[in-house]
């Protein structure tokens, strides 16, 4: 999109939000154009990791011949934050040959060698940047492995909702804890239990902003993050 034809977008836009009520969703649907416009100015740059030293490739576990998915991925999401962006998502691997290790939990130990010096690399460079201190790392799946299987010789293990562990950096955070500690058959939580609705009441609190007060109105009803749960995991916070 060029920038006289974003120009018109957004006097078209301005024109019908004056003729209306403040439209918070309007509003946002106007910065839209002018948000991805500045993404795409900015983008090619901040993902060209040629002027990079063999130095800090290292740091992050790769090469310029070899920018493996996860080293680049935290690499590049290192030089997002460098350009102010507040909100960046790393996944590790696809739809394939990922972490879902039903068939077996060994699986695990090579997926674990790819992400360790790569997220290292993360923390070291926010530190280096002196950003470290401003920035939130929150490290965390979906659910986690069951100890046991069905069938007692199956190397694999199934989804497990019950208990899993999280890991957050930098930001308001305690550094070197550990919180909560699960049953001696892995199974439940033992001591110090954090719900979803817990985890991300933290969250929130760590970014300024109060569970119980962000509220978004969808079809006539108002909703929460955390619904109508949620405490903040005070013994974590520094």
């Amino acid at each position: 999109m060029h920038q006289l034809e974003l120009g018109l977008i957004a006097d078209a836009n301005r024109r019908h939000l004056i003729r209306r009520e403040s439209d918070t969703a309007l509003e946002a649907r106007i910065k839209s154009p002018e948000t991805a416009f500045g993404m795409q100015a900015v983008a090619p740059e901040v993902l060209d990791l040629s002027n990079e030293s063999d130095a800090t490739l290292d740091m992050y576990g790769i090469t310029h011949d070899n920018p493996t998915r996860f080293g680049w991925q935290c690499l590049n999401g290192r030089r997002l934050a460098d350009q102010g962006v507040r909100f960046i998502e790393l996944i590790d691997t696809g739809s394939s040959n990922n972490w879902d290790s039903h068939g077996n939990m060994k699986d695990h130990g090579k997926l674990a060698k790819n992400v360790d010096q790569p997220i290292a690399g993360l923390i070291k460079g926010l530190k280096q940047r002196g950003m470290f201190e401003d920035t939130l790392v929150v490290w965390t799946t979906e659910f986690g492995r069951t100890p046991y299987h069905e069938n007692l010789d199956h190397p694999g293990r199934e989804h497990h909702h019950q208990l899993f562990s999280s890991w957050l950096a930098g930001a308001g955070i305690k550094p070197g804890i550990i919180h909560g500690a699960s049953d001696e058959h892995r199974i439940g939580v033992a001591e110090d239990p954090v719900h979803v609705h817990d985890f991300h009441a933290t969250i929130l609190h760590l970014l300024g902003l109060d569970h119980e007060k962000l509220t978004f109105r969808h079809a006539g009803r108002d909703y929460r993050l955390t619904d109508v749960h949620g405490n903040v995991a005070e013994k974590i916070l520094a």
